[in-house]
């Protein structure tokens, strides 16, 4: 048995023992998208800190605990905040929670974040479906022997974002009125903004929205065999012929006023899609 597996091992008991819910889906709620959790029915909150192998979340935004519960009656295990590789941690810490949640037996996984936009048709408060990403952090959480029990030695990511839920997805923006973008994510690793040349840069190489996390977390979960679907909230704008300075303040206050239309739509999908009870 690797170590990882059993580092595995010891944070699922550490979960069951507190809670006797057994997950179908899995929810990273990122930047400034707490409110989500707010509507889980919750049968336990867990900080990070109780859980052996996870981490402290440090970002701003991030509160730092794992909520399992039942959301549109499907049930649930939800991380209100992430780990980010610019707050110094491993890509093997940072993809740890993936890991815990698919041993607990979650077999889908939601992914959001905030993030900049490149694609001059965007604007803020949008928010983007991710059709694909592209990752420039310059490392690789599946770097490493490979523990053959938790995913291949080389998983394919022909489409590591499932195409079934992103039409679900989709379906539930047009029937609840809520605009949706689609388009490309590219993981840079921060914690700086970019400057006018890597913004003409990333839009060159053929990315929408630019952030610092997601990426990772997807890798470990097409490893896994998690089915995926990501959500993007454009809370500045990158266009280097017209840039503009953003402070962390204007950002929490635009993924905060898109939140609740970003909320309706993860709940939308609970609901649409059949993955497990």
């Amino acid at each position: 048995m690797s170590d990882l597996r059993k580092q595995i091992d010891e944070a699922v008991a550490a979960l069951q023992r507190r809670s006797k819910t057994r997950p179908d889906w899995a929810i990273i709620l990122g930047t400034g998208l707490g409110g989500l959790a707010t509507a889980i029915e919750k049968e336990a909150e867990i900080p990070y800190e109780a859980v052996p192998h996870f981490v402290r979340s440090t970002s701003v935004g991030h509160k730092g605990q794992l909520i399992l519960g039942r959301l549109e009656g499907r049930s649930v295990i939800a991380m209100e905040g992430r780990f980010h590789a610019f707050e110094g941690y491993s890509m093997a810490q940072i993809t740890f929670p993936v890991r815990v949640a698919r041993a607990m037996g979650a077999r889908a996984l939601v992914v959001s974040n905030a993030c900049g936009a490149m694609n001059p048709t965007f604007r803020r408060g949008d928010i983007m479906l991710i059709d694909d990403h592209i990752n420039m952090l310059g490392m690789n959480p599946l770097v490493g022997p490979n523990d053959d029990s938790l995913g291949p030695r080389f998983p394919d990511l022909y489409a590591p974002y499932d195409r079934e839920l992103m039409a679900i997805a989709e379906q539930a923006a047009l029937e609840e009125k809520i605009p949706l973008r689609k388009g490309v994510y590219v993981a840079v690793l921060g914690p700086n903004l970019e400057t006018r040349a890597e913004y003409r840069f990333l839009r060159a190489i053929g990315a929408d929205v630019v952030g610092m996390s997601t990426v990772p977390e997807v890798l470990v979960g097409v490893h896994a065999g998690f089915r995926i679907v990501g959500f993007s909230i454009v809370t500045d704008m990158g266009l280097p012929d017209n840039l503009q300075p953003v402070k962390i303040e204007e950002i929490l206050r635009i993924a905060a006023e898109a939140e609740p239309r970003l909320s309706a739509l993860v709940r939308g999908v609970l609901r649409r899609a059949r993955v497990g009870g």
